[in-house]
This record gives structure tokens, sequence and C-alpha cells, in this order.
């Protein structure tokens, strides 16, 4: 007889195997959240308040937000980080406009552009290494120089790898340009938390879309929109509920009420700052080894470790060293393996992790990019290319042929190429090589 509960069954293996976890959620299925929390699904009562026309619990708990990141305003997504981001383009670009993009933006940001009509002016992130990149001030400078009626700039910052913008300096050129900036900040919640305070919101950016349960302990599906300009928080709840379904979850709201109540009260900020002290040993030790890992400014929990320059290479390889570690990482790509640090985190997972840097070699070559910027040709909008008549097909046969969708691995969710590209072989060789093996392309007439 097949398993009649398979999903369960494979997570309940999955648990059992004892790995130490550094991917996301945030609580690494810690005892925080407690086991009470599963006999609250209830939903919208008279006593519950509504999230869409919150004016009780649920407002409570977002001014509770709001205070701890110093907001003028902020809201829950039961939704996750992809309805922020949603509601953040929508609020952005309302009236009209352009929009200028980082390139590397998650494949929801893509999604909401071409629901939107918005045709994104790409910016091309900088990357020494085998990394997604950051965005230049001086190339949004250029961008503002080039085109007219930029109403907004999108940013991703942190990057997958944890690289961080110059959030302060980006900032200050869109507001010198009339635009408003806008982060993707899935993967930074708890900048707000460190020694030094790294929250987009406290750099200048006029909102941020912060996805909670990733490095926060809430559950999965828990986000805030963070809005630090007050003009963009008075329809935010309508853009929200164009997007968001009529039935969020209590238990992912209440899990967030925890967590604000945790950071404000419960020493969650002595927490996040000990952590960052923790993780800064593993990333020095890793120097030590002659590990690459990204340069300049980066997120203080994430550890990226070039294992490629350490003759550790492929996917397959990377997973079956860290696994015999007994680590679950957040990602690897065949140069990188990726791995989320919280407070949830015991001791006892770290020194998992430093065995694991002292077993590798010391590193020895340079890595080398892993996806160089490049500009494939454009011959639909995002829209027009999402929404016509598309066809599955194998990636090999695929040169030549118009993009549909958004093809991208996911984690990390950055497409290889955009709907209404031409796929050409730089753009087929770089599907192949992330295990992309079929696309969505456009029928030809």
């Amino acid at each position: 007889m097949k398993n009649r509960k398979p999903l369960y069954t494979r997570l309940m293996e999955h648990s059992s195997m004892g790995r130490s976890s550094f991917h996301t959620p945030g609580h690494k299925c810690s005892s925080f959240l407690p086991p009470e929390l599963l006999n609250l699904d209830y939903t919208e009562l008279p006593d519950t308040d509504a999230l869409f026309e919150a004016d009780g619990v649920i407002r409570q708990c977002e001014e509770k937000l709001s205070h701890l990141y110093n907001t003028a305003d902020s809201f829950i997504s039961a939704g996750g980080c992809t309805l922020a981001i949603q509601a953040m383009l929508r609020a952005a670009l309302r009236s009209g406009g352009r929009l200028l993009c980082a390139r590397n933006a998650h494949r929801s940001a893509v999604n909401t552009c071409a629901l939107l009509g918005i045709d994104p002016i790409w910016l091309y992130p900088h990357s020494s290494s085998s990394y997604t990149g950051r965005t230049d001030p001086s190339d949004i400078s250029r961008a503002f120089e080039e085109n007219d009626n930029i109403t907004a700039c999108y940013i991703t910052s942190p990057s997958y790898y944890g690289e961080l913008c110059d959030i302060r300096s980006i900032a200050d050129i869109c507001h010198r340009n009339g635009a408003i900036l806008l982060v993707d900040n899935a993967h930074g919640s708890h900048l707000a938390f460190m020694k030094e305070n790294l929250h987009p919101i406290a750099l200048g950016a006029d909102m941020s879309a912060c996805s909670l349960h990733k490095t926060m302990p809430v559950m999965t599906g828990g986000a805030v929109l963070n809005i630090g300009n007050s003009r963009l928080a008075e329809n935010a709840k309508v853009d929200m509920s164009l997007f968001a379904s009529t039935s969020p979850s209590y238990v992912i709201m209440a899990s967030i009420d925890l967590c604000a109540d945790y950071m404000l009260y419960g020493g969650g900020r002595k927490a996040y700052t000990d952590c960052e002290l923790r993780v800064a040993a593993l990333k020095e030790a890793a120097g030590e080894k002659g590990i690459l890992q990204p340069e300049g400014c980066c997120d203080p929990l994430r550890l990226t470790l070039n294992t490629a320059s350490c003759g550790i290479q492929g996917e397959k390889n990377q997973l079956d060293f860290f696994e015999a570690h007994g680590i679950d990482c957040e990602f690897c790509d065949g140069e990188n393996a990726v791995l989320l640090c919280t407070p949830f985190n015991s001791e006892a997972d770290f020194q998992r992790v430093l065995s694991a840097i002292n077993d590798l070699s010391s590193g020895s070559r340079a890595a080398e990019p892993l996806q160089k910027p490049y500009s494939p040709e454009k011959v639909l909008s995002l829209r027009e290319a999402m929404l016509c008549p598309h066809v599955r097909i194998s990636t090999v046969n695929a040169k030549g042929r118009i993009a549909a969708d958004t093809a991208c691995p996911c984690p990390p969710g950055v497409p290889v190429i955009m709907p209404g590209e031409r796929i050409d072989s730089e753009a087929s060789a770089l599907l192949l090589k992330y295990g992309i093996n079929e696309i969505s392309v456009v029928v030809d007439d």
C-alpha cells in the first residue's frame, strides 16, 4: 500500500535525522513557538479582528512592529514576503512612472511587475566573484541621468549570498531625484537588531519587504511591510488586499505577535547581537583557512563559504560534505554553501559548522562568477510575454525562442532570463547548469 501521508511522513523522517538547521525558518523548529499555537487556528471573529480592516488586536500587533522597527507604519503579511513586495510595487507605481529595478530581483517582483504592467529598467549588480552582487550607487545615478519619469527604484539587499548594498547612498540619490526607494529585505529582518542597525528603513529606504520567518522566530509565511514614508502608508492595506488571501492564517499572525514581544521585551535583541559575535568567529575561522567569502559589507548572520576554492565543487559533493557533518544548508550552488544562522541554533550546531570549516582544505583558487551580467535581447514586455499563449519545451531546444515565464532556480529565486527576452546560447547554458531542463516559451506565430 502506498504511504497514505507522504508529506507528513517525510517531514517526520527528516526531523528524526537530528541535523543542524542552517536554513529557513529562523526559529529552527525549536521550542520558542509554544505547541498550543496549533490550537489557535481561528478566523475573523468579533473579538479576533480582521487583517485588512484591522482596528483591534491585529492593529495593536502592527503598532508593536512599527515601534520595533521605528517605522512610520508596519503591516503584517501572512502571505510571505511576496505579498509585501506586491503591495510595495503597487503603492510606488500607483500613479504611473517608471521603475529602476536591480536585475537580481526575486521572481515574485518580476511576476508582480507583469501583473501591474510595469516594464522595469534593469540595473545590473556588480560582482567580482561567484555571487549575485550589489547594485552600485553610481549606476543608479547614471540611470536617473539617462531616463525620464523615474518614480521608484527597487533593489535587493541583502543578496542571497549576504551582500549588502549602500542603502544610505542609494536612498540619497533616489530622494534627490524625486523617487522613492523600495528594498527587498526578505533575508534581512534581523538587521535592525545587529550591533549596528543595518535595516533599510534605518538607512533611508522608503519601504521594505521583510520576510520575518527567514531569520526571526516566526512561522513560515510570516512577513511585514515596513514603511518609512508616511505618505505611502495611507493605502497600503488596500494594496495588500488586492493580492492577498481573504483567509490569512491566525497561527502565522500569532507567531509574529510572539516574535515582536520577544524582541521588545523578552531579551531578543541581546540574543541576536550575541549570535552576531558567534557567527563573526566562524567567519574569522573560515578566513584563516583561506576559504573565500563575499567581500565588503555583508549580513552579519549569513555564512557564505566558497567550497570550490577548497576543492569541493558541485552541488552533490557540497551536500554530501555538509550532511556528513550533520548540517542542512540553506543553499548549495556548486560553488558556494549558504548557511543562515540565528540565536535558535544551539552551540552544538555552531560546533558542527566549525568542524566542517576545519575539515575543508585551505583555499587555493579564486572563485569564478556563476552568472556574469549580460543583457539578452528584449522582444516583448514582461506582461505581454507572460500573458501570451505559451508552450513548455526542452531547454536544449529553446535557443532563439522568447521566454514566457521567469526561469530560475529557487533558491535563490533570481531569474536567469526574464519573460519577453530571447533565449540565447549563454542563457541556455546557464539554465542547464542550474538544472532547468524545461522552459515556457511564447508560441511562434
